[in-house]
């Protein structure tokens, strides 16, 4: 309990950190939401101070941020200029949609790449680990958007059909995204436990090499996947919003974009924390989940 209440106290201290660097960055950026509205001879500067004064622009950056702080604990993120509502009521559907992509593209990922990589370490050399292996190398070196725009660009010589605002096909770009780092690190780690003398005592056993596979080799290398599971949500999330923006997902990303674009701080930063406190918690669960499933960690933090 001690051990989760540390992480949990560090976790709130790294999201207070980040809002602060988020706000100042906003700080320094120039000119601001009602920008434009000021160089408009059409709109009086009466009605732009009007609008300045009731959105709050013209506070200190300190008075400024700890009202949106306040509205954070509150749970309404602030209030979006743009829209004029709680930025609250404007992410609840957008993350919702980010999230069920994240998550349904993760679990293709690890059910695709996993046993990928136990196949590949098992039979290390033969054409498929070379043609798997050769494949992850480029796809690692492809960004999100260029995989994007060749999947937009096969679905158009293909005849498929419209595929923007669709989840299957984003999540297959996030698929071969991710693919890569969890197929090279289960190569790995399996291909490290084969070499311990306890596999070939299972063979000698008669037990068949599936079995071994993934009864005894596959859990005795779960150290290093569990870390790696944390970070892969919070790697295929941060992916996600460049990848919602490419094929039209309504979700967090084409959002975060418009804000930025029209200098909505409230939505910028209630974006920004969203990501990070995602971060912190799949950091968080990663580390749960090894404290549950090695004994050596609980007996060390004992």
């Amino acid at each position: 309990m001690k051990y989760l209440l540390r992480r949990v106290g560090g976790a709130l201290l790294q999201l207070a950190a980040v809002s602060v660097l988020a706000f100042g960055l906003m700080e320094l950026a120039p000119g601001d939401y009602l920008e434009d509205m000021r160089v408009n001879p059409q709109i009086p500067a009466e009605t732009v101070a009007r609008w300045r004064a009731e959105f709050g622009l013209d506070q200190p950056a300190a008075v400024r941020y700890w009202r949106w702080a306040g509205s954070v604990v509150r749970g309404e993120f602030g209030m979006s200029m743009a829209y004029g509502i709680p930025v609250s009521e404007l992410l609840g559907p957008r993350v919702e949609r980010t999230v069920a992509l994240s998550l349904l593209a993760l679990a293709l990922t690890w059910l695709i790449a996993v046993p990928c990589g136990v196949w590949c370490a098992a039979r290390r050399g033969g054409w498929v680990d070379r043609l798997l292996g050769g494949g992850a190398t480029v796809a690692l070196a492809l960004p999100e958007l260029l995989v994007g725009l060749l999947l937009l660009q096969g679905a158009l010589w293909a005849g498929w059909g419209p595929v923007s605002g669709r989840i299957g096909p984003a999540a297959a770009v996030l698929l071969l995204v991710s693919f890569p780092a969890v197929f090279r690190h289960t190569r790995s780690s399996v291909a490290e436990v084969l070499r311990l003398p306890f596999v070939d005592h299972l063979r000698a056993s008669g037990l068949s090499e599936m079995r071994i596979l993934f009864r005894h080799v596959l859990p005795a290398s779960l150290n290093p996947l569990v870390s790696l599971l944390s970070l892969s949500l919070a790697g295929v999330t941060s992916a996600s919003l460049v990848v919602e923006v490419t094929l039209s997902w309504p979700g967090l990303g084409p959002l975060l974009l418009e804000a930025i674009l029209a200098r909505d701080v409230a939505v910028v930063l209630a974006s920004v924390m969203l990501a990070a406190a995602l971060l912190q918690v799949a950091t968080l669960a990663g580390d749960l989940m090894l404290y549950l499933v090695d004994p050596r960690i609980r007996r060390g933090r004992a």
